[in-house]
């Protein structure tokens, strides 16, 4: 069989490309859970805020 060559190829093949997403900050649902987090990544001096009704974000002071 013959060798597809560049457009043919890049048509036929299927490359995975990388889609350009912002890094979303890690929530929670539990205040409970946000401090365990906190406490096991070593953080002293910290404080929950609340994102929204169901979410919770650790931010450092």
């Amino acid at each position: 069989m013959a060798k597809i060559h560049t457009k043919a190829k890049r048509k036929v093949t299927s490359k995975k490309r990388a889609r350009n997403r912002a890094v979303r900050p890690k929530t929670f649902r539990t205040e409970e859970s946000a401090k365990k987090y906190a406490e096991l990544k070593g953080l002293k001096s910290y404080k929950l805020v609340r994102i929204s009704d169901k979410k919770i974000k650790v931010v450092l002071e």
